[in-house]
């Protein structure tokens, strides 16, 4: 029976302490980021493998730049597209959540993540691109502990420059180069709208960029940036 215990308790206690020890981990990490940045992420790295099993010389294009040197119009864009209220909640938008949950009953599967720009940073740091309500668990505590650890403006800064923006293709000035051959901070009203339309589907409409869907999404993005509020 003491034997029995024992297996017991072990059962449950080291999962816990490995359930710990990873949010430690994840802790100290982006309590390292406040004020260094990241030179990668776990999404930045999967895509890389993913595609250098295709082109083993292959490389991401990614190139870091701080926050005053990307254009406000990519600013209000992103803002516009992915998360209108993303200066006034504290990293999760709990009424998206709601009905991302109810399409997904809907649909008998994961289709929607109904995630902020934090949740979505937190995803692109740490975790895989997998759909499933053990991996938004997690993204839900990291969220929270980007928005403990982190301003607005930090979380914003790189999520603007790790945001997957098309094939290997990270962050704004790496996009703007890609795209229309110039810096992320002399991007225009259009281009960013563009660039922010692209998300959450980067990879496709680089290889569709003649889209009819996304010439429309890049029209109504324009006319929502003139109220995107900034960090």
């Amino acid at each position: 029976m003491k034997s029995l215990r024992k297996f017991l308790l072990l059962l449950v206690v080291v999962p816990l302490v490995i359930v710990l020890a990873v949010q430690a981990y994840f802790f100290l990490q982006i309590w390292w980021w406040v004020d260094h940045n990241p030179g990668s992420t776990s999404f930045m790295r999967e895509q890389e493998s993913v595609l250098r099993d295709k082109n083993p010389d292959f490389r991401i294009q990614y190139t870091w730049v701080p926050y005053n040197r990307i254009s406000n119009n990519l600013k209000r864009a992103i803002i516009a597209s992915e998360d209108a209220h993303f200066s006034e909640h504290e990293g999760v938008d709990w009424d998206a959540l709601q009905k991302a949950y109810e399409k997904n009953n809907r649909r008998g599967k994961v289709v929607s993540g109904g995630s902020t720009i934090t949740q979505q940073l937190a995803k692109n740091l740490f975790l895989s691109g997998e759909r499933s309500y053990v991996r938004k668990g997690q993204e839900l505590v990291i969220t929270y502990m980007l928005e403990f650890l982190m301003d607005k403006e930090r979380i914003f800064e790189i999520y603007l420059n790790v945001v997957e923006l098309g094939v290997g293709v990270f962050g704004a000035e790496a996009a703007s180069q890609h795209y229309f051959r110039v810096s992320a901070a002399g991007l225009g009203a259009s281009q960013a709208a563009r660039l922010a339309g692209m998300l959450p589907r980067p990879r496709f409409y680089d290889k569709n960029r003649g889209s009819g869907y996304l010439a429309g999404r890049t029209g109504l993005i324009l006319r929502r940036m003139g109220s995107a509020e900034l960090p």
